[in-house]
């Protein structure tokens, strides 16, 4: 079975290459990320498919292809240290970024999500990774400044405190907007940002406040 799945995670990220993906560490990422590991034992025979999945609390476990070209968009931007995740999640998406930058923060709402995501990520030996509940749109204060922000949740705007937290030079990658979202790539120089629109992308709404 394990074999199975490990072929399965090889040709998704082939599968992920064919679509445009082309940054060699991000592809090895996926080909040696569990992508099953992340969802419930109901969904797994989908879990190498090209699709979203829900995992409950309202939250789904995004893309593949979303999660590789966000990825990537942070590495093409020259980002590769410290990287903020807002929306933990499955913990899928923080596994990737955890295999691409030298360290992640990864930002929770829900208390049981988070919960979870850091028992998966122990069980795959992810330990450049720093987890805490609380609300993604005040971001990590105390850890800040970020070389790269990434966020997996649509926001209407962009998040200011998220901005504040960037380095200068950082990059900061969110899906913005609420019946239009747009993939929004905010790149900060000193005090002044500039925003470039990358596509058009479909994810859950950047809820502020937190669960317990």
């Amino acid at each position: 079975m394990l074999a199975n799945y490990s072929r399965s995670a090889n040709a998704l990220s082939s599968l992920l290459a064919q679509e445009g993906v082309e940054d060699k560490q991000v592809l090895k990422a996926i080909a040696e990320t569990p992508r099953h590991a992340f969802i419930d034992d109901v969904l797994k025979h989908k879990a190498y498919e090209n699709t979203a999945l829900p995992i409950g609390q309202g939250q789904t476990i995004s893309q593949p292809y979303i999660v590789a070209r966000m990825t990537e968009l942070l590495h093409l931007a020259g980002v590769r240290d410290k990287v903020l995740e807002i929306g933990t999640g499955s913990g899928y998406q923080t596994a990737i970024l955890a295999k691409c930058f030298t360290k992640v923060f990864s930002v929770e709402r829900i208390k049981a999500l988070q919960w979870q995501a850091k028992r998966r990520l122990h069980q795959l030996d992810l330990y450049n990774v720093a987890m805490k509940h609380g609300d993604g749109w005040r971001g990590w204060h105390s850890q800040a400044p970020f070389d790269g922000i990434i966020v997996t949740a649509a926001a209407s705007k962009v998040p200011q405190d998220l901005l504040a937290q960037l380095a200068d030079g950082g990059v900061l990658l969110a899906p913005i907007g609420e019946q239009n979202q747009k993939l929004t790539m905010v790149i900060r120089k000193g005090d002044s940002f500039t925003e470039h629109v990358i596509a058009p992308v479909r994810f859950v709404p950047l809820i502020p406040g937190d669960i317990e």
